[in-house]
């Protein structure tokens, strides 16, 4: 058996009229020919369509599922109990997208609590990916913020007259301090605090991941109550999330009530960064070649930077096509009554690239078509409050698919996760063992789908994940923000309350 392992290929020797000709071959995996196995493997899909039961009906085994409870507020402080004197003003600077910011703001609340420090309601960068002036209150609910967390950490609007008058009214004059990456609560302790009581109030900004994962239990569940407690939309992009949710639900009335979605990240940005090679030719790789200028300048033109695309895709860190994603879903046994919900920005090429997929199941929606363009007007041009509506969609799917990593579905997974018993329901499929499928133009129906189904299987076996030292929260909450249902009863033999997640 031969391994790749990213740039060595393979020689193939023939003889031509006596002569030997040596061609380099491919290795496994490092061709997109997934149109070629799609026109393979559609007529099959073409006769299974509405022939099989509702699958969205028992996707998910229960017998491997253990029940977990939240249980952020079982040392909830008694209403009305009075938090000590702060110690001074705390305040971030959160950057990035709309789940880097989330993460800033639930680590900021941890800090914040961890010195006893009054916690201004953080200021949002202006992202030069990004590019959304939203402020936090555009994107979060403030008053609900404040209010649920009121015996845990204070929380302020603005800042304090006699703060101000301190600082010439000039938050830059209030110290920024530069902390690293991960740190631990023992040098906020040693070094942050200190400073903190001196000069009543200090910056961090950014703020983007300067917590470490592994943090005393208290420190855990004021993060914990923080993303899956306080944190909620503001009332504009619940009211319309809401609707979309709900118009998802009519639709899929045959199954239920249940839907896949399926976050898509097959935009030019994020085919251009991955460097790989796809079917547009010529004019594919002029087109990359100015996105990546325009959005990394120079970065990938540097002296020594080798770029292979084959290697790229053999690692699986190719972008899924949305071809791709739906032969995976028919092969797992989605059929084309199947309703789906793409959360993406605007995909490359999209007439040509969604058009296999919306073949594949006519029950396609996305954020135009699911709701009106009267309703998505005030949204345009803030890609954090779009991308809110997208998260709210597919946190309340019976199935999510993840395609390519990121913040977006870690957070959702662990939400997920919180919402439903400790199971996140979510296809996060093997894309190295996709890459051989998808390069085999010659694969059975009856190969690809056991494949792909033994993904799903796997999918179903991890989706219950106790969280290890090294990751995140938000995405593991177990056993940190919930417990299992059997030591729930044990500690109480009245049944747990329902819990408002605030979604």
């Amino acid at each position: 058996m031969l391994l790749y392992m990213g740039s060595v290929s393979f020689d193939v020797v023939s003889l031509k009229n006596a002569v030997v000709v040596v061609s380099k071959r491919s290795p496994p995996g490092s061709l997109y020919r997934s149109p070629q196995v799609f026109q393979k493997l559609w007529p099959y899909m073409q006769a299974e369509s509405n022939h099989t039961h509702n699958f969205l009906m028992t996707v998910w085994n229960s017998k491997v599922h253990q029940v977990w409870k939240p249980c952020i507020t079982k040392d909830t402080p008694k209403e009305g109990t009075a938090l000590p004197k702060s110690n001074g003003l705390f305040i971030i600077e959160a950057n990035g997208g709309l789940n880097q910011q989330r993460l800033s703001i639930c680590d900021a609340v941890a800090v914040a609590g961890l010195l006893n420090a009054t916690l201004l309601i953080p200021i949002f960068h202006l992202n030069s990916v990004w590019r959304d002036s939203s402020h936090f209150g555009n994107i979060f609910d403030e008053d609900f913020f404040i209010h649920a967390l009121r015996n845990h950490v204070n929380v302020v609007r603005e800042l304090p007259d006699d703060v101000l008058e301190r600082f010439d009214n000039n938050i830059s004059n209030i110290v920024n301090l530069r902390v690293k990456g991960w740190s631990s609560p023992a040098y906020y302790l040693q070094k942050v605090l200190p400073k903190l009581e001196k000069m009543g109030a200090v910056r961090i900004a950014p703020f983007s991941n300067r917590l470490a994962h592994a943090v005393p239990s208290n420190v855990q569940r004021l993060r914990c109550l923080a993303n899956f407690e306080a944190l909620r939309f503001s009332n504009s992009i619940r009211i319309l999330a809401d609707k979309m949710v709900d118009r998802m639900i009519k639709s899929s009335s045959h199954s239920g009530g249940k839907y896949v979605s399926v976050h898509l990240r097959f935009e030019e940005d994020m085919v251009a960064f991955s460097c790989c090679e796809y079917d547009g030719g010529e004019e594919e790789k002029r087109e990359m070649d100015i996105a990546r200028e325009r959005g990394w300048r120079g970065k990938f033109r540097r002296r020594g930077r080798v770029i292979r695309p084959g290697a790229n895709r053999v690692d699986g860190k190719c972008p899924l096509t949305p071809l791709e994603v739906g032969m995976m879903l028919r092969g797992m046994g989605f059929d084309n009554t199947t309703s789906v919900y793409i959360a993406a920005g605007k995909i490359y090429k999209a007439e040509k690239y969604m058009a296999p997929l919306k073949q594949m199941f006519p029950r396609l929606e996305m954020k135009d078509t699911l709701a009106t363009a009267e309703e998505l007007a005030p949204f345009q041009g803030h890609l954090s409050r779009l991308a809110a509506l997208d998260y709210t969609v597919c946190l309340h799917s019976e199935v999510f698919v993840t395609t390519q990593g990121g913040n977006f579905p870690h957070f959702l997974m662990g939400h997920r996760r919180y919402l439903y018993g400790g199971h996140s329901k979510t296809i996060n499929p093997d894309k190295r063992k996709l890459a051989l499928l998808f390069d085999n133009p010659s694969i059975r129906w009856e190969d690809f789908k056991k494949q792909v189904q033994d993904m799903l299987r796997h999918s179903d076996q991890k989706g219950v994940e106790l969280k290890k030292p090294s990751a995140s929260l938000y995405t593991f909450p177990m056993p940190d923000c919930m417990f299992k249902e059997a030591e729930a009863r044990n500690e109480n033999s009245n049944t747990t309350n329902k819990t408002d997640f605030n979604t």
